[in-house]
């Protein structure tokens, strides 16, 4: 759908104004908590004046402007489904970004679950515990784990918070893995710290911000865990994964991690934190380097794998 150059100046508009109405509330009036079933006590018989008066004020209902507004940037910019582009007007919707059709299609990843990587285990390798990937290539890491599948829904989600910028996808995510968490009943007891899958700082620059960081922070709150956010870090700046084949994934990610602060590794079980677990490389690396210096034990959870 196209927009002329006026769409961006009136949205732009809009978001001023909405900012101004934010900053005239705080600014004069402080934080009062929004009224619920009417005008505050304080307010009620205040006759109008030509001075500003805050009892006043404050009965003008300002989240009633701010939702007119917000109706305006609707109008403008409708919010549609991330994967098949409906408008999610008037419809059940997943945190507002799928539609319900679309969220009720993702492919949840369920048991019986690889003992290594935590993908799902077919018949023929159920009596083994593992998948023939793990069985062939050992990852570094002890366990995997991930509460979706990499396809559809959640493939386009992960694509759109991890290359296109949507950073606010994160909580969505992240819930999704603390579900996960409390339904299979992982052990986060005895993980002492969680650790995101570092970027090369110039990576980092392009996409302003590590969509692991952002998951292993929001998962951490969850659970009142610490997060080491810059103990593990990406000493050189890698290709990307994506159109390597396996063998060539393991050589890009050798060698490319390293510890700067091995004191707090150093006997501590661990839950390293990404977005997705394809061919396990990055992740099996990263618990590789950990374990080298010091770690105990360094399981992986992901969104999806």
């Amino acid at each position: 759908m196209g927009f002329s150059p006026w769409s961006f100046i009136l949205l732009s508009c809009l978001k001023s104004v909405n900012l101004l109405i934010g900053t005239v509330r705080q600014s004069y009036l402080g934080t009062p908590p929004y009224r619920i079933g009417g005008c505050p006590a304080s307010c009620r018989g205040v006759p109008r004046s030509k001075d500003f008066d805050k009892a006043s004020f404050r009965c003008y209902d300002m989240p009633m402007l701010r939702g007119l507004f917000s109706g305006f940037i609707d109008l403008v910019y409708p919010k549609v489904c991330l994967v098949c582009k409906d408008s999610l007007k008037n419809k059940a919707a997943a945190a507002e970004m799928l539609c319900l059709a679309c969220w009720q299609k993702t492919k949840k990843n369920l048991p019986p679950f690889c003992y290594r990587c935590g993908r799902h285990l077919g018949k023929p390798t159920l009596n083994k515990n593992l998948c023939p990937g793990c069985i062939k290539n050992p990852p570094a890491f002890d366990r995997a784990f991930a509460p979706c599948i990499y396809d559809g829904a959640v493939k386009e989600l992960i694509q759109s918070f991890k290359y296109r910028g949507k950073d606010y996808l994160g909580a969505f995510l992240a819930k999704t893995m603390v579900e996960f968490i409390r339904e299979y009943h992982l052990p986060l007891e005895y993980i002492d710290a969680l650790i995101p899958v570092p970027l090369h700082p110039a990576k980092l620059r392009e996409r302003e911000f590590n969509q692991a960081e952002t998951l292993g922070n929001a998962i951490a709150r969850e659970f009142g865990k610490e997060t080491l956010n810059t103990a593990l870090i990406r000493k050189r700046n890698t290709k990307s994964q994506v159109d390597l084949k396996d063998a060539q994934r393991l050589l890009n990610v050798k060698g490319s991690f390293a510890v700067t602060d091995p004191v707090s590794i150093c006997g501590k079980n661990l839950l390293l934190v990404d977005d997705v677990l394809t061919t396990a490389a990055t992740c099996s690396e990263a618990a590789a380097t950990l374990k080298d210096a010091g770690a105990k034990i360094v399981f992986v959870m992901t969104i999806a794998n």
